[in-house]
């Protein structure tokens, strides 16, 4: 096969000494042309969007899944629940970084009035749709102490696949395209080993779940439901891969197509397994699995038999087990970079439980983290797009393309949260509507979506800039970061605040403020 590829190593330096990179010493005399700026948008917009697409249709296969089983019945919807849940922070997490992490701090020291809300919204906002489900199903009897300890049991692994950013993304930037295929099939082959430690984890939910405190029926119902998610255990980091490497080649609108096509297959095929089969909620479990098989499949005929693949996959080679120890030395650092972020989320969780009546403030915190949790997806695939052409730049040695798009994904990230945030200040009084017609609960979303607002911006940024961080191949960086602004600032700051001071809105107390009132969460599916 003919190939125009550089002999360089992703070992060697992508700059001189000086910072300038081989190409570009006469570019930062230049500056830059609108024309560059322009160019620069407009490749950011293309790949943002379809990964904004891929992450939301990604988000509903389990959402999905769990929805089915709402009609079920109580207690299969909160055992399919506990085991999304489970999963989502024993497994899934292992295999991909999530990106959707809390600027926290900052907004607890501008929103001093929404303090003690704000930290539990901290603790929930990562725990996605199920977490949501689980708030109504079970009238408070999940323990989220339980959800937080099995986050820590398994998190130090969650960076891993977005280890390919750097290798698969500076590699296309250095026209070293065939090393693309062989940096993925070696975080296949990782990827595929770490899933079966957690395959047992899985296999042994049931009990895991009762040692923790969890109610028997709903331990077992979601034991049953997480073996039969085993089998997408293993398709999920096989499509995480798949995933970067075709979004490092800027190849993004068949991810789109495949994804939407999972999705729609998804529905039919979680309505026969379910209800016509007589499976029940093990039907939406093996649906879940059987779908993200298929969404696998899609992708691998795609790098297969397509034309846009064919320098980047040349078949299977052995190279691709020769060297797994320069993947892994890179991908600790991502699991690092997110576990100290993760693990700080997590014991705020197991703090939260120290709250007066924290099951009441987690259910009527759904509407508001489902908010969250959407719009968090256009910040998401920023950083997607951000990673790509950070990684690209630097891997053709023209950092001075790559510090344009870093200027140019933070202007977008800062346009995008003002944006949304204004959208979402404007509809705060209309919105709790969607979802109740209690007039308090509709009262309590308007004083939740300010603090909706200014942590999505805060988030965007933060979330952007991890993707730069990808592309640069700076996570170890990124662990120093974390640690300090989590462990030394964060979290002390959030236990005063909401433990010591006591700061709830307009000089209320956030405790009297759950005591005086009852605000009823009657929410429709």
């Amino acid at each position: 096969m003919e190939r125009e590829e550089q002999s360089l190593s992703l070992s060697t330096p992508l700059c001189e000494g000086n910072g300038v990179g081989v190409d570009e010493k006469g570019s930062q005399e230049r500056g830059i042309s609108k024309k560059e700026i322009l160019e620069e948008v407009k490749k950011q917009l293309w790949l943002s969007g379809p990964l904004i697409s891929v992450s939301l249709l990604q988000y509903c296969i389990q959402m999905i899944s769990v929805m089915f089983v709402g009609h079920l019945g109580e207690l299969s919807l909160a055992g399919a629940s506990m085991a999304t849940s489970f999963a989502s922070v024993t497994g899934f997490s292992f295999l991909i970084l999530k990106h959707g992490s809390e600027s926290s701090t900052l907004i607890a020291n501008n929103l001093v009035c929404w303090v003690e809300d704000f930290l539990l919204m901290y603790c929930w906002k990562l725990k996605t749709q199920v977490h949501i489900l689980e708030g109504w199903a079970i009238d408070g009897e999940l323990h989220s102490e339980a959800a937080a300890f099995f986050s820590m049991l398994d998190i130090f692994a969650v960076g891993m696949a977005s280890a390919l950013d750097t290798f698969c993304g500076q590699s296309y930037g250095a026209r070293q395209f065939h090393m693309l295929g062989i940096h993925m099939q070696r975080a296949m082959f990782v990827l595929s080993l770490v899933s079966i430690p957690l395959a047992i984890i899985w296999a042994n939910t049931r009990s895991i779940l009762i040692a923790c405190g969890q109610q028997k029926d709903i331990a077992e119902e979601a034991g049953l439901y997480a073996r039969f998610m085993i089998p997408s255990l293993f398709a999920y980091g096989l499509l995480q891969c798949l995933v970067k490497f075709l979004q490092t080649q800027n190849i993004v609108f068949p991810m789109m197509l495949c994804s939407g096509i999972t999705t729609l297959f998804h529905i039919l095929v979680c309505w026969v397994l379910v209800f016509k089969t007589g499976l029940g909620n093990r039907g939406a479990a093996l649906a879940s699995s059987l779908s993200y098989w298929i969404n696998v499949l899609l992708m691998v005929l795609y790098v297969k038999f397509s034309s846009s693949c064919s320098k980047t996959w040349t078949g299977f080679s052995k190279e691709a087990f020769h060297d797994t120890v320069s993947f892994v030395r890179l991908a600790i650092p991502s699991a690092i970079m997110v576990c100290l972020e993760m693990w700080s989320f997590e014991s705020m969780v197991l703090l939260s439980g120290l709250l007066p009546n924290p099951e009441l403030e987690t259910s009527v915190l759904s509407i508001s983290l489902n908010t969250a949790a959407t719009v968090w997806m256009i910040p998401y695939g920023l950083s997607g797009a951000a990673s790509t052409r950070v990684s690209n730049e630097l891997g053709a040695q023209r950092p001075y393309l790559a510090r344009l798009a870093v200027c140019v994904v933070i202007a977008i990230a800062v346009t995008e949260g003002i944006v949304v945030g204004i959208v979402l200040i404007l509809i705060r009084n209309v919105w709790g509507y969607a979802y109740s017609n209690e007039i308090q609960v509709v009262n309590y979303v308007a004083v939740m979506l300010p603090v909706v607002a200014t942590s999505n911006f805060l988030d965007g940024l933060q979330c952007v800039l991890s993707g730069v961080a990808r592309g640069c191949g700076w996570q170890k960086i990124g662990a120093y970061i974390n640690l300090g602004s989590y462990y030394l600032v964060g979290i002390p700051i959030a236990i005063l605040l909401a433990f010591v001071f006591h700061v709830g809105g307009k000089a209320k107390k956030a405790t009297d403020r759950v005591y005086n009132e009852v605000i009823p969460v009657d929410t429709v599916s």
